[in-house]
């Protein structure tokens, strides 16, 4: 490799820092994190690695080999990208296993420092690249496995893998098999010469990778995962991309766009109020939760929904929703909701669930006495505002079940001055106001009491929600309603055929109401022929988007209700939309309006009118 040597002059030199300082078209490029070998008691990694990102128009930040996960946090939090690079064998205690007599030398120290920084990137949803040991480490962070030595513990004749043929020089081929794969569609080849310099390798794939290439003696050589920003290979493209191969230079290129994309989104969800309209984490809520940390949740299965549960005990469950997921993933406001099951309409039931409901809001205001200066409630837009000035997360109450009022109407105005933002008309269960679209018709839409309710809530400013309505009890609403209305964690029915969606006759309707319609991560609303994804959730959205215009529709999670797709999972990997709708073309402004501001539309129409 050629290094450029300057003539040795300081005039010279710093004449030409300032005359690019000066220039006015700097544009801060990607940074992107090269992780460290540790040689001798030395950070150190291979000129090539820094070459190849500068190259693809990166910024390299070399890593230490440091565990301070502090200074790591630091480090990862000011990254665009992370490239993984190679070095030695991995401990294969980290995979329950002992060491057979082929294991070559291992550190543990470096094992545990790139199991950090992979753990802080991955959160954070950075873009990442695996190589070569990179490319095995990464597996066994996600949860796959890795052969010690391929040589003794495979029973199939092999390549030679750890050639002597010099670093930027191929030693044999891989094939690329799966045809949708980034990597074959980014490379446009089937068959691609490699160096190979290892003697781990990569056994099974981590759930949710796909193996995307092999050796001819079926050794993997590369994986990716189908939705998020991590491939991973077990060659050395860096120093083939320094010698100026013009394929090894395409996967640095590939990963320093995607660097810059994140950057983008980081860019944008600092600048822009991001909000979730529906989380149902209150349910988790069990006396003294504490959302400011992440762990396990609890759900009571005495007040969830009998096809969910079958136990009436509580149980562990992983939370989706809490303060660390929400500052990872860049998400500024979510929507508490007190999901309330549906019950006999009885006056004891009425008040058990009233009493239930709020313990359940009890428990969400308690987060801003625990973390003061890093949550508060939000009643109104201009709460949610401010508090993304001030740097907090933000809290809007609101309650799923209009079976807490019974038939007690005046109980609208305790709600409303407990900030209660939205309160969902039905469940899975007509009760005394409307029909659900889980149940058989009893009263057609709205009942006479639902009626008197929809136009309380008018007056006192809280917004209707239309999700789990009945069509009828949809359209008596529209009819009654003064004000706009939302739709708060529903999809299109015309792309998932589900009796919870909406037509585009209702998104029609909702739209020349001026509502909004918030697509749902539920797998069953988005898609009925396999596991949703990512992608289906922006299909949605751009279904919505084509049919009635921008201004109409937004995210609703429903996370810790049973809302999750592959790809975003949890409220640390919402940033994954706002990186797919710029993939797609969004502008900044759209974007802004899906992430929240139609939303606020409706909310501050709502609360306005109140009298």
């Amino acid at each position: 490799m050629h290094i450029e040597v300057r003539r040795p002059c300081l005039v010279e030199l710093y004449g030409e820092v300032d005359r690019y300082t000066a220039a006015n078209e700097y544009k801060q490029p990607p940074r992107i994190g090269i992780s460290a070998n540790r040689k001798d008691g030395l950070s150190c990694i291979a000129e090539t690695y820094v070459q190849s990102v500068l190259q693809a128009g990166g910024v390299p930040v070399l890593i230490p080999v440091i565990t301070d996960i502090k200074a790591l946090t630091a480090i990862v939090e000011s990254l665009d990208g992370l490239v993984m690079s190679g070095g030695g064998d991995i401990n294969p205690l980290y995979l329950q296993e002992e060491p057979i007599p082929q294991l070559q030398d291992v550190d543990t120290f470096r094992d545990e420092y790139d199991l950090i920084l992979l753990r802080l990137a991955a959160n954070r949803q950075i873009p990442i690249m695996g190589i070569c040991r990179g490319h095995q480490i990464l597996n066994v962070a996600f949860g796959g496995s890795v052969y010690q030595d391929i040589y003794s513990q495979t029973d199939r004749s092999l390549l030679k893998h750890s050639q002597t043929l010099a670093r930027e020089l191929p030693s044999h081929t891989v094939n690329i098999e799966d045809i949708d794969s980034k990597l074959r569609k980014l490379l446009k080849k089937e068959t691609l010469f490699v160096n190979s310099f290892h003697h781990q390798a990569i056994k099974e794939p981590a759930p949710g990778f796909i193996a995307t290439a092999t050796a001819p003696d079926a050794i993997n050589e590369a994986m990716e995962h189908p939705e998020k920003e991590i491939f991973s290979v077990q060659w050395h493209p860096e120093a083939m991309a320094a010698n100026g191969d013009e394929v090894m230079k395409t996967l640095f290129a590939y990963h320093v766009e995607r660097a810059s994309l994140f950057a983008r989104a980081k860019r944008l969800h600092q600048r822009i109020l991001t909000i979730d309209s529906h989380t149902d984490t209150p349910m988790l809520f069990k006396p003294a939760v504490d959302l400011g940390i992440k762990g396990v949740a609890q759900v009571d299965l005495s007040v969830v929904e009998p096809e969910d549960y079958t136990e009436e005990t509580w149980i562990d469950v992983p939370g989706k929703v809490n303060l660390p997921f929400m500052e990872e993933g860049m998400l500024d406001a979510v929507f508490m909701v007190a999901y309330l099951k549906q019950k006999e309409l009885t006056e004891t039931a009425y008040r058990e669930t009233y009493n239930y409901t709020i313990d359940r809001l009890t428990q969400v205001f308690r987060q801003e006495e625990l973390y003061p200066s890093r949550v508060g409630i939000a009643r109104t837009p201009a709460d949610l505002f401010r508090l993304k000035r001030e740097g907090e997360k933000a809290l809007v109450p609101a309650i799923e079940n209009g079976y807490v009022i019974g038939e007690d109407i005046s109980l609208l105005q305790r709600f409303k001055e407990m900030g209660v933002a939205y309160i969902t008309l039905c469940h899975n269960g007509n009760n005394q106001l409307c029909d659900s679209a889980s149940d058989t018709p009893r009263w057609n839409g709205l009942s006479p009491f639902g009626k008197e309710v929809v136009k309380e809530m008018n007056r006192l400013g809280i917004m209707i929600d239309l999700s789990h309505a009945a069509e009828s009890t949809f359209y008596d609403v529209l009819a009654t309603s003064t004000l706009p209305v939302i739709a708060s964690h529903s999809s299109a029915r015309a792309l998932c055929d589900h009796r919870r969606n909406l037509t585009d006759e209702q998104i029609r309707a909702l739209a020349a109401n001026g509502g909004v319609v918030q697509i749902c991560l539920y797998d069953g609303f988005l898609n009925k022929e396999r596991k949703a994804t990512l992608s289906d959730v922006i299909r949605h959205i751009n279904h919505v988007v084509r049919l009635v215009g921008i201004d109409y529709v937004g995210i609703g999670s429903d996370f810790d209700g049973g809302g999750e797709v592959i790809g975003c999972a949890a409220a640390n990997e919402l940033i994954n939309i706002t990186m797919r709708l710029l993939d797609e073309g969004y502008s900044d402004e759209d974007i802004q309006k899906i992430w929240g501001g139609n939303l606020l539309r409706v909310m501050d129409a709502v609360q306005s009118e109140a009298y």
